[in-house]
């Protein structure tokens, strides 16, 4: 099988350009995506190392390990844990629309995909509110209650708050739309990561969370749709305004 290895000439040959301290992992992904797709490496090759490439970059490991996880993702890379990171498959599965939109996240990008992501979240929460059935309803407000309870513990309320859109959507009864909402959520936590981390962000994030679930829960469609809007663009300015990932 092709692979990388720590004195491999090809390591050498890289044409990888040093990106600036303190750049978002998006670059990094960038000019990988560049020697991936450049028909040099056969289905099934191993990448250099984290440690080389982070070296060669001139940045961080936890930007080539963002990076590499966005990859892994969109199913370009295969990270297997104590071995490597692999290519899935050849030059042609590099290329699908997917990453011409959703891989090369700088700020503006970003910013179109937290519009996207606004707009269906908005959407959904109209439909759930005209379609969600007593369960689903019951379901959202179990949820609510754990975030209540984890407002101290920012992981186990990042948990509680994801679920809790993946069931309003789903509550939506559109799957396109609620599946094109996971992609967009995975695709944006890679970057950015989730900036609920003090207490005064869970509470505030419970609150907006409750709003909504209010409204939803009383078929008011007009107020689940402010309620929302509102929890969206508090939400996008957290992301919008998440540091960039350091150099190490």
């Amino acid at each position: 099988m092709p692979a990388f290895s720590e004195n491999d000439p090809l390591n050498i040959r890289l044409e990888l350009e040093s990106v600036a301290t303190g750049s978002p992992a998006s670059e990094v992904a960038r000019q990988l995506v560049g020697l991936l797709t450049a028909g040099d490496l056969a289905p099934g090759s191993r990448l250099p190392s984290e440690r080389v490439l982070a070296e060669r970059l001139g940045v961080g490991r936890s930007a080539v390990r963002e990076a590499l996880a966005a990859l892994e993702i969109l199913g370009i890379v295969q990270i297997r844990p104590g071995s490597g990171t692999y290519l899935q498959g050849g030059t042609s599965d590099l290329l699908p629309t997917t990453l011409s939109w959703g891989l090369m996240l700088a700020s503006n990008r970003t910013r179109e995909l937290l519009e996207v992501r606004s707009s269906l979240e908005r959407t959904a929460a109209i439909l759930a509110a005209q379609r969600a059935t007593p369960e689903q309803i019951e379901e959202l407000g179990e949820y609510l209650q754990r975030q209540e309870a984890t407002l101290d513990d920012p992981e186990a309320f990042i948990d509680a708050d994801v679920r809790f859109h993946v069931l309003l959507a789903r509550a939506a009864g559109n799957e396109v739309m609620a599946d094109l909402l996971q992609s967009l959520r995975s695709m944006l936590s890679v970057w950015v990561g989730r900036r609920v981390r003090t207490r005064e962000a869970t509470q505030a994030a419970y609150d907006e969370h409750r709003a909504i679930f209010e409204a939803l829960r009383t078929g008011d469609v007009l107020a689940t749709q402010r309620a929302m809007d509102e929890h969206m663009a508090t939400a996008s300015a957290r992301i919008e305004h998440a540091d960039p990932v350091a150099a190490e």
